[in-house]
């Protein structure tokens, strides 16, 4: 669900104070796309909504939501995103969000193996 070494990459890159601004960041605009995509947007703001969810979902570590997101963008191109599409990356994010912040002191300290 969360690739921790992504994690730990992330944070020796730009510094323990830089992370947690990235992962504040990260929280409040996946929720604020995600409110977004729950509000019937159209394809288009659906499939550039989920290309940049996986872009961020990947460089943080986040890879079960991003690969759900990568799907997405690629259905939502086709014209074939729904609403069960939408349920099922809302849930996933929930759980990797509470996966993530859960473990993240043990698991993302740049010692951490």
């Amino acid at each position: 669900m969360i690739d921790w070494s992504r994690a730990q990459e992330l944070r020796r890159e730009i510094g323990e104070e830089g992370f947690a601004e990235v992962v504040e960041l990260f929280l409040d605009e996946v929720e604020t796309k995600i409110g977004r995509l729950a509000a019937a947007s159209g394809p288009a703001v659906m499939a550039e909504d989920m290309h940049f969810l996986k872009g961020s979902a990947w460089n943080l570590g986040f890879v079960d939501f991003g690969a759900l997101c990568h799907d997405g963008e690629r259905r939502a191109a086709m014209g074939g995103f729904g609403r069960s599409d939408l349920e099922r990356i809302m849930k996933c994010y929930t759980a990797s969000k509470a996966a993530f912040l859960g473990d993240l002191a043990e698991k993302a300290t740049p010692s951490a193996a």
